[in-house]
Order: C-alpha cells, then structure tokens, then sequence
C-alpha cells in the first residue's frame, strides 16, 4: 500500500513520516508517482482554496487512480466540510495533525471498505442516522445472538457513540481489548465500520440496557 501526501508544505509533518516511512510528499498530483494501478491512500491536505481545490482533486484521483482511496486532512475541521468531503467519494476525514496512531486506524478502516469522520463527527452523524432509522427488535437481536457477552457489551457502547476510550472506562476494561472485541464483532455481524454497526443496532439499546 503506498500513501500520497497532496500538501503546500515543504516537508512533511513528523506524524506523517511516523505512521507511514515511505510515504511520498507532493504539491500537485504527478504522473509518474504511482501508476493507476497501484494501491494507493492519497492524503489531501486543505489549502487556503479548500473545497473548490478538494473537490477538484478528489474527481482527478479517482478518474485516474482505480484502487486508490482518499482521505482529507483538515487543519480546521467541521462537520459540514467532512460531510462534503465523503460526499465527493473520500472515505475518510481527520485533524491533519493527527497522532501516527489515529493515521493507522483510518488506514485500517479504509482498505476494509469503512470510512473515518473522527470521533466527534461520527458521534453526531450515529445521534442522526439512529434517530431516522428503526431496525425491528427480533433482527436486532439475531445480531446480538451472534455476538459473546462482552462483545455485546461492546459493540452497544460504540453504537452509541463512545469512543475505545470511553467504552474502556464504562466496562472496566482495556483500550486494547475493546479493539480486539470491536474487531472480532465486525467480522461476525458484517459491519464495515462503527457508523453501520450503530445502524444495525439502533433499535436495541436504551438506558444502557442490552435488549
């Protein structure tokens, strides 16, 4: 998997370099960086001309790169803007100064068919989706049947919204296994992300109560 920086900056941020050693810096998107049919994450820094110049890039990258993704870095970012940017085909939205660790993540997520808004984002757009949609409670809980006691535990508190972290806290456990448990509850319900389990799941938790 190679990873493009489309940025201003001379040089890379140190979180970039971090998360990814070989990644390549560019101003423009060139020719001979990789070839259309490379696997590819391009990461589009937002300069001053912002959404004209990301939407502009973004159908560029994706008439002329079959198997790239793209993900937008923002200096500021809003949900309007990350909203846009998924609207236009990127599939993930982040703080460009992000930690290398959030940098894996959202690769993670991306090249597994989901998409990234960052916490805040997603936490807002689950609030939303849940409140339009309404899975029946037998469907839903044929989902859960598939899932062990911790797992269910885990995937109501992210669909809900919390984050690894919070969901570590509420349960007593460790950041690290909550990882494990949302990773093994993606497989066994199907779910590409956090945004579809909560969508698969909107009808069955209420007060903290698994159903």
């Amino acid at each position: 998997m190679r990873h493009i920086f489309i940025s201003k900056l001379s040089t890379s941020l140190a979180s970039w370099n971090e998360a990814f050693p070989e990644s390549v810096l560019s101003e423009t998107l060139l020719d001979n960086i990789v070839s259309s049919d490379d696997e590819v994450i391009f990461w589009l820094h937002m300069n001053e001309d912002r959404q004209q110049w990301m939407a502009k890039t973004v159908a560029s990258i994706l008439n002329d790169y079959k198997n790239a993704k793209i993900v937008v870095l923002a200096n500021t970012p809003n949900h309007t803007e990350s909203l846009y940017a998924l609207s236009l085909g990127a599939r993930g939205y982040c703080h460009a100064y992000s930690e290398p660790i959030v940098l894996n993540d959202i690769k993670t997520v991306i090249i597994n068919g989901g998409i990234w808004l960052g916490q805040e984002f997603l936490q807002r757009l689950i609030e939303v989706s849940t409140k339009l949609a309404g899975n029946r409670p037998e469907y839903v809980q044929s989902l859960l049947e598939k899932l062990t006691k911790r797992e269910k535990e885990v995937a109501v508190e992210a669909a809900k919204g919390l984050s690894n972290k919070e969901i570590a806290r509420v349960l007593s456990i460790t950041e690290r296994t909550v990882k494990a448990h949302l990773a093994a509850t993606f497989e066994r319900l199907g779910a590409k992300d956090r945004l579809q389990l909560a969508l698969m799941l909107n009808g069955n938790f209420k007060n903290g109560e698994i159903g």
